[in-house]
């Protein structure tokens, strides 16, 4: 009996430090560019970000919006490659252009998005698209 409540106390133990262990990360961050006015909202881990206003999408890694737009690049799949780099594959929210970045971590609060191949990320910006540079800075926001 008590061996039995001695593993059941291990195990509830080593879930509660897992779980909050998986609170932070350099790849669950709201990251932003405040120059082209655009963000990044991810999640890579648990892959749970849902795109506001477009639900029917589901849980996903995140996604690329533009700030006053509704606009987004979505995160379809994306691959931890080491503790500062990860590679992200993105469509269009009209599904009709796709490319492959990787976002590298550079410091406690500075991100570099890097397109690698496909199309080229446009944002709406005053009724014209907008291109991004190849690459991008993004700033993790304070909590």
């Amino acid at each position: 009996m008590r061996k039995l409540l001695l593993s059941l106390f291990a195990f509830h133990f080593s879930l509660l430090t897992s779980f909050t262990q998986g609170k932070e990360g350099p790849f669950r961050a709201y990251i932003y560019n405040n120059e082209y006015e655009v963000f990044l909202q991810i999640n890579l881990y648990d892959e749970d970000i849902e795109v506001p206003g477009q639900e029917l999408y589901g849980p996903l890694p995140g996604y690329l919006g533009k700030k006053h737009n509704s606009f987004c690049w979505v995160i379809t799949s994306a691959k931890i490659k080491d503790d500062k780099t990860a590679t992200l594959s993105l469509i269009n929210d009209y599904g009709s252009e796709d490319l492959t970045a990787t976002l590298t971590l550079q410091n406690d609060s500075t991100y570099i998005l890097k397109q690698e191949k496909g199309s080229t990320l446009k944002v709406p910006k005053n009724s014209k698209w907008q291109k991004l540079p190849k690459t991008l800075e993004l700033k993790r926001q304070k909590k």
